[in-house]
């Protein structure tokens, strides 16, 4: 087999086309290719008149030696991930966390045979999706059980986005894994996939019951609480069920759970601060964002954007997590706080577009200048917001006209919020520093010279997201080991990844690590 690249594909495509294009491509006839099949597909939208996707492809053809001499073409040979040798650990490894990278992480120590016990300080996915719809529909907030906490991690509701900017190999194992779980097949190939929050559920689930299936042990409602820490080596966690030995501890947390990082100062493991960013999420019609894309073609899947601007102070603003078709969610994890958080279903079919809109910030702007500094920063601005939306879990919000101009919105426009507990019309200047509101209403408009149409006057912002990553790295050497060996930092909590791939990529790192 051949991987053959930049194929030009009809909008219209059936498997038939992908043949006849790779014979196109090869000039050659379409009877000696046997099968071709998708291996990246990515849609060209630069040219309004002319859009189509471009695609990579394997082909299978006969005398495939003599079709490697053209540019685009190069042997194949898929990638199996390769098997970790049966587990000879004398005691049973702890993963602490089921978001991405603690479920890949227990799932290579089962697949090893390490028969692995993931604790998880939330409830199973159905349990959490009662609770997390109870605070949406304004009902009490379980500070152990929501957006942040329980089954899957943060990354359950979301879009369920699968890019990263990394290529590690190991990236074909979790989209295999993920498909094994129930995701779309096209989640292989697509150049911006995505599993959707409606998918992302039953995903999460199967590979937990794979993990079982495998000798591992899930235990809900089970918040680590302590290190038990002898001559710098980890001897056994302690629970909210009760405490244990255990000699590696996959530590997955997140980067919502602020009382870990408090627990790892204590126990003697190094971190450092990080840059992180904060702002607010920007609503647009969804209509809008197909119109700026697409021009008027129609027949095309839901439109997304991604943009990025530096301002003169060298100060970072750009766009993350952008949901097309999607809603902006109540996320907070903690007592009288606002987050707000965007997700999407797989058919991405809602009326508005909503994307966050960030701010790069570092440790020179935290106040304080320790390593929780930057939790500090994120914490005032939660609470700022909470009280602006009133107090009761409503988000404040403002125009973007409004919010260039530095005034107080008093009435919406042509979009409605789509943050489920309700919004607060207010002036969002007065939710950051500064700086912070200076920079976004500088990027908002910087954007728009590349987005035409983002700085729509009646755009909603909706404050404020802060947990886009960690504010700290919990440090750990090439053995992916911390300072207390026997604990493995890992993923977005730990300040190693940043998105669901990579976390999980990060995860099966740390697993590997931790069976050598």
């Amino acid at each position: 087999m051949i991987k053959l690249s930049n194929v030009r594909i009809p909008i219209n495509y059936n498997e038939e086309t992908l043949r006849q294009e790779a014979a196109r491509k090869l000039h050659t006839r379409e009877s000696v290719i046997s099968r071709a099949e998708l291996f990246r597909l990515s849609l060209d939208a630069r040219d309004k008149g002319d859009i189509h996707y471009t695609a990579t492809l394997i082909v299978e053809i006969e005398n495939e030696n003599s079709f490697l001499r053209h540019r685009d073409a190069e042997k194949y040979s898929p990638y199996v991930y390769p098997q970790p040798a049966v587990s000879r650990l004398e005691r049973r490894p702890v993963v602490a966390g089921s978001g991405p990278a603690g479920l890949f992480a227990a799932l290579i120590l089962a697949q090893a045979g390490a028969r692995p016990i993931l604790i998880e300080r939330g409830l199973d996915v159905d349990s959490r999706i009662k609770a997390v719809e109870t605070f949406q529909r304004g009902g009490p907030l379980d500070p152990e059980c929501n957006v942040q906490f329980g089954e899957g991690g943060a990354g359950t509701f979301s879009d369920g986005k699968l890019t990263t900017g990394t290529r590690d190999p190991r990236l074909r194992k979790v989209t295999e894994e993920f498909i094994a779980a129930g995701a779309p097949e096209e989640i292989a190939y697509l150049a911006r996939p995505h599993i959707g929050t409606d998918k992302l559920v039953g995903v999460v689930k199967n590979l937990r019951k794979k993990i079982t299936a495998l000798g591992g042990e899930v235990r809900f409602g089970c918040r680590l609480t302590d290190l038990v820490v002898e001559k710098g080596r980890l001897r056994g966690v302690v629970t909210g069920l009760g405490a244990f030995e255990a000699d590696r501890l996959v530590l997955a947390t997140g980067h919502s759970a602020r009382d870990v990082f408090e627990l790892c100062a204590k126990r003697g493991l190094f971190m450092e601060p990080k840059p992180f960013s904060v702002g607010v999420r920007i609503e647009h019609p969804q209509e809008l964002i197909q119109r700026m894309q697409y021009g008027g073609a129609e027949g095309l899947p839901p439109a997304d954007y991604k943009a990025a601007v530096h301002l003169r102070d060298g100060r970072g603003v750009y766009t993350f997590c952008m949901c097309p078709g999607g809603e902006v969610i109540a996320s907070a994890s903690e007592p009288e706080t606002v987050v707000t958080n965007g997700m999407s279903r797989y058919a991405r079919g809602g009326r508005n577009a909503n994307s966050a809109l960030l701010v790069s910030v570092g440790p020179d702007d935290f106040p304080g200048g320790d390593i929780f500094a930057g939790v500090r920063l994120q914490r005032k601005l939660e609470r700022q917001a909470f009280y602006m939306g009133g107090g009761n879990y409503k988000a404040p919000a403002a125009l973007v006209a409004d919010f260039l101009k530095g005034q107080k919105t008093a009435a919406l426009g042509a979009v409605e919020p789509s943050y489920p507990i309700g919004v607060t019309l207010s002036n969002l200047r007065g939710l950051f520093p500064e700086f912070i509101s200076n920079a976004l209403a500088q990027g908002i408009e910087l954007i728009d010279r590349k987005l035409r149409g983002f700085a729509m006057a009646d755009a909603v912002l909706t404050g404020v997201e802060s947990r886009s990553s960690s504010p700290l790295r919990i440090c750990r050497g090439e053995d992916f080991q911390s300072s207390v060996k026997g604990v493995y930092p890992c993923g977005e909590g730990a300040g190693y990844a940043g998105g669901i791939m990579s976390a999980a990529v990060d995860g099966i790192r740390c697993a590997e690590a931790a069976l050598k």
